[in-house]
């Protein structure tokens, strides 16, 4: 575990390394039901684990990113207290179950996700804000994309900053009708195209990290809650994600309009995560490319989880064992 001073000697504890028991709570419980076809059980089963397991961290948590108003969830809704109460003041963001329907299917690519930052620096969308339009990169980007710019523009100014080819670039996008017009601009243009059926947080991580050169961008609209999350990882990564606010409809666009939402306004990682003290932790439920899925044994199971720190720059792979009993133990 990493460990550091603070200013009066006495050690600090690593938020991230606790967050990742969280994320592993969540997957144990969720990978039961991989391929079962049940979106319901999934997420109940990952939200169940995930809210006792937040009960043991040191933290004095409040839920921004959940599952939404309290008379909708439950439990992990929107201004929820989490944490013990004994550690820092802190925001959390939380997705039990990032690909339920990956999940329920039996499809890679599920993650159990959890970030957090200082309080009061996690941007909460307001009222009626579900999907958001985005474009994520990793370092090297950062200083050249702009959402308002034309794709062709983007993906140019990312070529050259690689010292590549457009033809080099590959670009992930969520298959949806939706994407239609920009599946055709970026081939127009040449670049290669990943589409996915769901999961855009493990997406943008990957477009993000340094050694990880199967993505270089991601494109295309998103729920707005996990643009949050994204922003989070990419904070620690060093990437940077652009994000606009998206209407599914013009009734839509005139209501948001009437409630005084700026359509026009370009979010960036620091306007949805303003911290400077932020953790993320994600743990594979269904194999992916970024992370293994749960496999269980009969003696327990096994994880593979990712945790970054914003602070350190830290990025840390963790490959865990989970034993229901200890080697050689017999139950007979």
């Amino acid at each position: 575990m990493e460990e550091r001073f603070a200013p009066s000697g006495t050690r600090e504890r690593n938020l991230a390394m606790e967050l990742v028991r969280v994320t592993e709570a969540a997957a144990l419980s969720a990978g039961r039901w991989m391929g079962k076809g049940n979106k319901e059980m999934v997420d109940q089963a990952a939200v169940d684990a995930m809210r006792n397991a937040l009960d043991g961290v040191d933290m004095n948590g409040v839920v921004v990113i959940g599952e939404g108003e309290k008379d909708e969830a439950p439990m992990l809704y929107i201004g929820e207290q989490v944490g013990n109460g004994n550690g820092p003041e802190v925001d959390v963001a939380v997705d039990p179950v990032d690909g339920t329907r990956l999940l329920s299917l039996g499809l890679p690519g599920s993650l159990a996700v959890v970030a957090t930052s200082e309080r009061g620096t996690m941007y909460s969308a307001p009222p009626g804000v579900y999907y958001m339009e985005k474009i994520a990169v990793g370092p090297a980007g950062r200083n050249v994309i702009d959402i308002n710019a034309p794709i062709a523009v983007n993906l140019d100014r990312i070529a050259r900053a690689r010292d590549a080819r457009i033809d080099d670039l590959t670009v992930v996008i969520l298959d949806r009708p939706r994407h239609q017009e920009i599946i055709r601009q970026v081939r127009e243009v040449g670049a290669r195209i990943r589409l996915i059926g769901d999961g855009d947080v493990a997406a943008a991580i990957q477009a993000a990290m340094e050694d990880y050169r199967g993505v270089d961008m991601l494109l295309g609209i998103g729920g707005a809650p996990e643009a949050v999350l994204a922003a989070a990882a990419l904070k620690c990564l060093g990437g940077e994600i652009q994000c606009k606010i998206w209407p599914r409809n013009e009734q839509e666009r005139e209501k948001l309009k009437a409630d005084g939402v700026d359509l026009d306004q370009v979010f960036r990682t620091d306007d949805l995560v303003s911290g400077d003290e932020v953790c993320f932790a994600a743990t594979g439920i269904s194999s992916g490319e970024l992370l293994d899925g749960v496999q269980y044994h009969g003696w327990g199971a096994r994880t593979s989880s990712i945790m970054m720190r914003s602070r350190s720059g830290t990025v840390r792979y963790i490959q865990a064992r989970h034993r229901w009993r200890k080697p050689g133990f017999d139950q007979r």
